[in-house]
C-alpha cells in the first residue's frame, strides 16, 4: 500500500485552524466584575490571583466555565435540556475560543448519609460487579452487593391483553438488594429519647410536649390535641399502646381541626422532617439544643455500620467480603486488586485497579471506599473529583480549578503542582484560582484582579508572566515573597486541654497535652488525624467553640445580616424607633413587598430554557413594601440599611440616633475577620468559600466558650489577608481565649506559639503525635516532614 505525497505550496503559511489559540473575553459584568477584558492563552496554565472577594470566581466560573457548560447544553434536545440545570447567558459582551470546560470546584460532595467516597467515584459500581461474578457463594446481580437497593418481593395477578381477550395471570417479582433491612443502608439507626420529647406526667392540654414550638397554644399543640386519635387530657403516661403509637409514630393521616383540613402524622417522622433534615449549623440556637440533646446516633446493630444485609456480608472472594474490601485503606485495596488473576474479569479488573491506582497516586490513598462523602474536607473532596479526570484521553479540554491546595500540607503542594501540569502538558488549557505562591510560581500565565474586594475589585490588575507579576506594583506582586518569621518569644501557656487514649479514625491512642491561653497549630499532612485528634476527641464539657469547614448552607433569602444574628437587633431598633412591630422589617415575614414576596426578583420558569430573574418592578428589588420604607432610624430606611458595607454600618449604629450596641458588637466582628466590604443584604448564595468560613468564625466569636478551635482559617485568603487573620487571632488570645487551629499555612505555623504535628504519614501510617514544642525547636530539629517544609520557609 503506497501513501500518496503531496507537496504543500506554502509549507510556512500556519492553518487558519490554528490561530485560535486564545480564550477571549471583553466586557465581563458578573456579579462585581467592571467590564474585565482578557487573553487567556489556551493550553497553557493560567493562575487567576487576588485578594478574597476580587473577583476571580465570577470570571472563571460564573463567567467562562458556565458559558461553556450552557452552549454544551443547547446542543442537547429539548427533551432533555428539560431535565437539566438551567443557566442565563452569562453578563459579558464576547466570550471567544471557549472550549469543552470540566469544572472542579470547592463545593462539598453532598452529605447526603446514602453517598461514600466508593458510589460518589464509580469504585463502588466495579466492585459490585466484581463480587457477583466472583463472589462465593454466589447471591445474586451487583444490585445485591449494593446497600441502596432493597430486597423486595411482591406477587399477584397481572392483567395480559393479548388482541380482543384479556386475561389474569399470576406472577411473582423478585429483586435480591444488599440493603441492611434494619437501618436501610444508612450505616447507623437513630434513637430518640423519649423524655426529652414530653413530659408523661402531664396531659397534652397540660403542656406534655417539651418541642420547641409545640406549645399547648401553638399551632402544632392545637393539632395534637384536636386530631381525635387520643384523649388530651389524659396523662401519656395512661395512653394504651395503639394511642401511643398513633401519638409517636402514626403515618401521615388526613384530619379536620377547627374545621381546617389538615394532614397529621407522629412525633418523630414529623421531628425527622422538620429538625432533622437540616443542617445543624442553620438551626435556631434552641432547636439545635434540643437535637442535641434528644436524638442519638448509634452503629446499626445487625450490620455493625457496614449498611449491607447479611447475605451481602457473606458472599466472598479470598475470604473477603465486600464490606471487608470498602472497609480497607484505598492503597490496600489496591494491592489486593493487583493480586487477583481472573482473565474472566480482566478489562473490569483494569479499570478498577486504574481508579483505585488514581486515588494513591493525588495522595488520597489513605481514605476508604465506605467513607461517607459528607466527612471529606474540601480539599480531599475536590481531589476524589479530580480521579476521574486523571487517566482521561479527552484534550483540548478546559480544566477549571478553584483552589486546589486547600487542606494541603506544603509536602502535597509539589504533588498536585506536576498533576496541574501533567494534565497541561497532554494538551489541555489549564485555569487555576489560587492564592498559594507554590502554584502562582509554575503558571505559564497570570492574571491579576483587585486592587480590593467586592466593590473595591473587579478590575484586571495585572496580566503576563510570574516574573512580571513580582516587580508589578499589585497587592500580589508586592506580597508574593512574603515570608513571616519566627517569633522571638512566645507565650506562657495558661493550662493545658489534656487528651488521653485518642482513638478516632485512624489515631493510634494519642496521648497529649495542649497547652490553653496560647496559639497552638496543630499540623501534619493531609489525612494524619488532625480533625479526629480536635473535633473527635476533645472532651465534651471542655467548652470548645468549634468552627470547621462545613458549608454554609444558604438560599437567595439568607445573607450575613440574617446569619449572624445581625438583623435581629436592628429590626428591633426600627421597631421602637418607629412604634411598630419588628416583623415588618423582615423581607421574609409581614413587611415583604407582596408582588415578589420579598425576594427583590420575579422568576420566571421557562421549562428547559433558563428562568429569567427580573427585578420587581413594585419594590424595585428593595424587598420591601412601600409602606414599611417609611419608617426611619437615625434617617435611613430598612432597605438602604441592608445595602450598607459592613464598615458603614458599624459607625452608623456606633452613635446618635442610630446606636444599637447589639447590632455594632456583630458588625465589629465582620470587621474583624476581613469582611468590611460586604454589604448586609447580599445573599449567601454569592459569597465565595473563604468569605463564608470567616462568616462563620465572625458568629462564633460571640460565643461564650473559652477555647477557640479553627479548622483552617487561612482557606481562601489572599497573602495580604494572613496577616489581618494573625491579628484578629492574637487579639483573641490576648483577650484570654485559647486559640487551636488546624493550619497548612507556614505563616500561621511560624506565627504559633506551640506546634503539635502530627503523622509521619497519612491514614495507618499517621496517628500519631511526632513533635510537640516551640517552631523554633520544630525548625532546628527538622525532624519531621513539616519542620523541613517550616525551616525552607522561614529561611533557616
Amino acid at each position: 500500500m503506497t501513501r500518496a505525497t503531496g507537496t504543500d505550496a506554502h509549507p510556512s503559511a500556519p492553518h487558519i485552524a490554528d490561530s485560535h489559540d486564545l480564550i477571549r473575553v471583553v466586557g465581563a459584568r458578573e456579579n462585581n466584575l467592571k467590564d474585565v477584558s482578557v487573553e487567556i492563552p489556551k493550553r497553557r496554565l493560567t493562575v487567576f490571583t487576588g485578594v478574597s472577594g476580587s473577583g476571580k470566581s465570577s470570571l472563571v466560573f460564573d463567567t467562562i466555565a458556565a458559558e461553556s457548560q450552557r452552549l454544551i447544553n443547547e446542543t442537547y434536545s429539548a427533551f432533555v435540556q428539560g431535565f437539566m440545570p438551567t443557566t442565563a447567558r452569562p453578563e459579558v459582551d464576547v466570550l471567544d475560543g471557549l472550549t469543552t470546560v470540566i469544572s472542579v470546584d470547592q463545593q462539598r460532595m453532598g452529605a447526603d448519609p446514602r453517598s461514600t467516597v466508593g458510589t460518589a467515584t464509580d469504585a463502588n459500581a466495579m466492585l459490585r460487579i466484581l463480587f457477583s461474578r466472583l463472589g462465593d457463594p454466589h447471591i445474586g446481580p451487583p444490585s445485591a452487593y449494593s446497600f441502596n437497593t432493597a430486597s423486595v418481593r411482591a406477587s399477584g395477578a397481572i392483567t395480559v391483553q393479548r388482541g380482543a381477550k384479556t386475561k389474569a395471570e399470576k406472577a411473582t417479582f423478585e429483586r435480591t438488594g444488599g440493603m441492611c433491612p434494619r437501618c436501610e443502608g444508612r450505616g447507623s439507626v437513630t434513637d430518640f429519647d423519649l423524655t426529652q420529647l414530653y413530659d408523661d406526667s402531664k396531659s397534652l392540654n397540660e403542656g406534655a410536649l417539651t418541642i420547641p414550638g409545640y406549645s399547648v397554644d401553638g399551632w402544632y399543640g392545637r393539632i395534637f390535641s384536636g386530631c381525635g386519635f387520643f384523649d388530651p387530657d389524659k396523662p401519656i403516661r395512661k395512653f394504651t399502646k395503639r394511642e401511643l403509637h398513633d401519638l409517636l409514630h402514626k403515618e401521615p393521616t388526613k384530619i379536620k381541626v377547627e374545621g381546617i383540613n389538615l394532614t397529621y402524622e407522629g412525633l418523630i417522622p414529623k421531628i425527622q422532617k422538620s429538625f432533622l433534615a437540616k443542617d445543624k449549623e442553620a438551626m435556631q440556637p434552641h432547636i439545635r439544643a434540643f437535637v442535641e440533646r434528644a436524638v442519638t446516633f448509634t452503629t446499626c446493630p445487625e450490620c455493625d455500620g457496614t449498611r449491607l444485609s447479611e447475605g451481602a456480608r457473606s458472599s466472598k472472594i479470598k475470604g473477603i467480603s465486600i464490606a471487608d474490601a470498602c472497609a480497607m485503606e484505598i492503597r490496600d485495596l489496591a494491592e489486593w486488586v493487583r493480586g487477583l488473576d481472573e482473565p474472566s474479569v480482566a478489562p473490569l479488573l483494569t479499570a478498577l485497579q486504574q481508579t483505585l491506582d488514581s486515588f494513591v497516586e493525588i495522595g488520597l490513598g489513605y481514605l476508604s471506599l465506605e467513607r461517607p462523602a459528607g466527612t471529606l474536607s474540601g480539599g480531599e473532596a475536590q481531589r476524589v473529583k479530580m480521579i476521574r479526570h486523571l487517566g482521561s484521553s479527552l484534550t483540548d479540554v478546559t480544566y477549571v480549578f478553584d483552589e486546589p491546595t486547600t487542606g494541603l500540607h506544603p509536602h502535597d503542594i509539589q504533588r498536585m503542582n506536576e498533576l496541574l501540569l501533567r494534565l497541561r502538558d497532554k494538551g489541555n488549557t489549564v485555569l487555576v484560582v489560587e492564592h498559594k505562591p507554590e502554584v502562582i510560581a509554575i503558571a505559564d500565565h497570570v492574571v491579576d484582579l483587585g486592587p480590593g474586594a467586592g466593590t473595591a475589585g473587579g478590575t484586571v490588575c495585572f496580566e503576563g508572566t510570574v516574573e512580571g507579576l513580582r516587580a508589578s506594583d499589585t497587592v500580589t506582586g508586592r506580597h508574593l515573597d512574603d515570608r513571616a518569621g519566627l517569633k522571638k518569644t512566645v507565650r506562657k501557656p495558661t493550662g493545658a486541654l489534656e487528651i488521653r487514649g485518642a482513638s478516632a479514625n485512624n489515631l493510634q491512642g494519642v496521648d497529649v497535652d495542649i497547652p490553653l491561653g496560647v496559639l497552638v497549630a496543630v499540623t501534619g499532612v493531609a489525612g494524619s488525624g488532625k480533625s479526629s485528634l480536635l473535633h473527635g476527641s476533645i472532651p465534651a464539657d471542655a467548652g470548645v467553640v468549634s468552627v470547621d469547614q462545613a458549608p454554609i448552607r444558604g438560599s437567595r433569602r439568607s445573607n450575613p445580616a440574617t446569619y449572624t444574628g445581625l438583623l435581629d437587633p436592628i429590626r428591633k431598633a426600627f421597631a421602637k424607633a418607629n412604634g411598630v412591630k419588628p416583623a415588618l422589617f423582615s423581607a421574609n415575614s409581614e413587611g415583604a413587598c407582596p408582588t415578589c414576596n420579598g425576594a427583590g426578583v420575579v422568576y420566571t420558569d421557562l421549562a428547559m430554557m433558563a428562568g429569567v430573574a427580573t427585578t420587581c418592578e413594585d419594590c424595585e428589588g428593595r424587598r420591601f413594601e412601600a409602606s414599611v420604607l417609611e419608617y426611619r432610624l437615625g434617617g435611613r430606611d430598612i432597605s438602604e440599611v441592608l445595602a450598607m458595607p459592613v464598615t458603614e454600618a458599624e459607625e452608623f449604629f456606633a452613635a446618635g440616633e442610630a446606636r444599637t450596641p447589639a447590632a455594632h458588637r456583630i458588625l465589629t466582628r465582620l470587621a474583624d475577620v476581613g469582611l468590611g466590604y460586604l454589604t448586609l443584604g447580599q445573599p449567601l448564595t454569592t459569597l465565595s468559600g473563604g468569605e463564608r468560613q470567616r462568616l462563620k468564625l465572625a458568629t462564633h466569636m460571640g460565643d461564650k466558650g473559652g477555647i477557640y478551635v479553627l479548622d483552617e482559617p487561612t482557606t481562601g485568603l489572599h497573602l495580604a489577608d494572613v496577616e489581618q487573620l494573625l491579628g484578629l487571632l492574637d487579639r483573641l488570645v490576648d483577650a484570654g481565649k485559647s486559640v487551636i487551629v488546624i493550619e497548612h499555612h507556614q505563616a500561621v505555623m511560624a506565627h504559633a506559639d506551640w506546634i503539635v504535628d502530627l503523622g509521619p504519614g497519612a491514614g495507618h501510617d499517621g496517628g500519631r503525635v511526632v513533635f510537640e514544642g516551640t517552631p523554633t525547636d520544630l525548625v532546628a530539629a527538622r525532624s519531621t516532614l513539616t519542620g523541613r517544609h517550616l525551616a525552607e520557609y522561614v529561611g533557616a
